[in-house]
């Protein structure tokens, strides 16, 4: 269960929509985000699969600020961790919220009952839906429906694959032959993005699986310390079967609309449900689109429970150890909250819902690698140095997105911020005066 949890909780809006939508724009570059994910699991388990189930039986961790605390015996690292979590919530919950608002869109519109329904009403029905979904579920019903709608996902993009291999006699080869005769670059291994480019996406994308909370929190949940070795394959099994959709979709869709058999896309982000409104069998389509709203809302309500809970339960415990009375009403005020925050994001950064995903992801790992993957496997680590990181790591990654700094050579800021993070946290930490790391701690981290 919770192997399929932490891979549709990856994939979810950002891969079922934003992915194809960029080997839309793209051509192959996409496919560097896919291949370093599946990577990013492996370096993942194997830095923190053990330690963070075990920490989360001896003390009693429910958050990542809660092992932060832990790890460093500081409340100002956990203040940071659970400000750094709160500000990528809003990021990456933005991806879902408007990776729902543009399938509910296209969907409404091919019905023929709302021919110019707003992207902005689509965003507020799908926020109101989220919200409903995840005051009265919570993290442990995400994790059931992440089963479920693994499962469907998985099948499905088996079918939807063979479906797009029938479109044309020599299948991906005369699909890429299109292609390349439009833009060889497209079709090329860099894609239009670039070898800096890509390889900075393989930066980001495969250390930076490390510092997803909604991930890594997900390996505090097993019952056994032991199980971590069999999440690991079904995992990466689960991904990159779903993947088939990513990498399928956006081939066909380019291929399809440079041929002429398709009008030009609107916009990048509408080719999956073009696809699947157009050219698969209704029966497939609705299952498609049920597992993919199901993936959003799973994986958002992951989102909204460790937004809110750094809110709620981190910052007010960082802060002379304050807690709310009735946790739970706040916590449903804080969901509410955020989730508008985050549909404001979604609707005016102008972003793809692969962009906006990516920018989350960079914000995640640029600020929690260093203090967490690192941190629990390097004893000289120190609590100015986890600050540092997370700062620093901050003022890069939202500094470059909000002054619209164009990096040289496709840069991700997401790469550019982790690299500064990574080599401050080591520096600061050498620099400053060892911690001494309680016995059970550092028993641990002996593992």
């Amino acid at each position: 269960m919770t192997g399929f949890a932490v891979f549709s909780s990856t994939l979810s809006g950002f891969g079922f929509v934003g992915g194809p939508g960029l080997v839309y724009q793209m051509g192959m570059s996409s496919v560097w985000m896919v291949i370093c994910t599946g990577i990013g699991y492996l370096i993942s388990f194997v830095l923190l699969g053990k330690k963070m189930r075990l920490l989360g039986e001896l003390r009693a961790c429910i958050s990542l600020p809660d092992v932060a605390a832990a790890r460093y015996k500081s409340e100002s690292v956990r203040a940071a961790v659970a400000v750094a979590i709160l500000l990528g919530v809003l990021g990456y919950l933005a991806t879902q919220i408007l990776a729902m608002a543009v399938i509910l869109k296209d969907i409404l519109e091919q019905s023929g009952f709302f021919t110019s329904i707003s992207l902005e009403v689509c965003t507020i029905i799908s926020c109101a839906g989220l919200v409903f979904y995840t005051v009265t579920g919570g993290i442990t019903a995400a994790v059931y429906t992440d089963l479920v709608q693994g499962a469907v996902m998985m099948v499905a993009a088996i079918l939807v694959l063979l479906t797009i291999l029938s479109f044309y006699d020599g299948g991906i080869t005369e699909m890429n032959q299109i292609i390349h005769a439009d833009n060889p670059q497209a079709i090329g291994p860099w894609g239009t993005l670039g070898m800096i480019g890509c390889l900075s996406w393989f930066f980001l994308f495969a250390l930076g699986g490390c510092g997803q909370p909604h991930v890594i929190t997900k390996i505090m949940m097993n019952k056994k310390v032991s199980d971590a070795r069999y999440i690991l394959p079904v995992s990466v099994a689960g991904y990159f079967t779903s993947a088939l959709l990513w990498i399928g979709i956006g081939l066909v869709m380019r291929s399809l609309v440079v041929s002429g058999a398709h009008p030009a896309l609107s916009s990048p982000d509408a080719a999956a449900p073009q696809f699947l409104q157009n050219y698969t069998h209704p029966l497939l389509a609705g299952v498609v689109f049920a597992g993919i709203f199901a993936a959003i809302m799973s994986t958002a309500d992951g989102f909204l429970n460790i937004g809110t809970a750094a809110v709620i339960h981190d910052l007010p415990r960082s802060i002379k150890r304050l807690s709310f009375r009735n946790e739970l009403l706040w916590a449903r005020i804080a969901t509410v909250l955020i989730a508008i925050l985050a549909a404001i994001f979604a609707l005016y950064t102008g972003d793809l819902v692969a962009l906006l995903g990516a920018f989350g992801w960079g914000t995640f790992a640029a600020a929690l690698v260093p203090v967490i993957a690192l941190g629990l496997n390097w004893k000289r680590a120190t609590p100015l140095a986890a600050n540092t990181a997370i700062v620093t790591s901050l003022l890069v990654n939202f500094g470059i997105k909000v002054s619209g700094l164009q990096m040289p050579y496709n840069l991700h800021e997401g790469a550019v911020a982790l690299v500064v993070s990574l080599v401050l946290f080591i520096v600061v930490s050498k620099l400053s005066t060892p911690q001494k790391i309680d016995p059970d701690i550092e028993a641990v981290m002996d593992l």
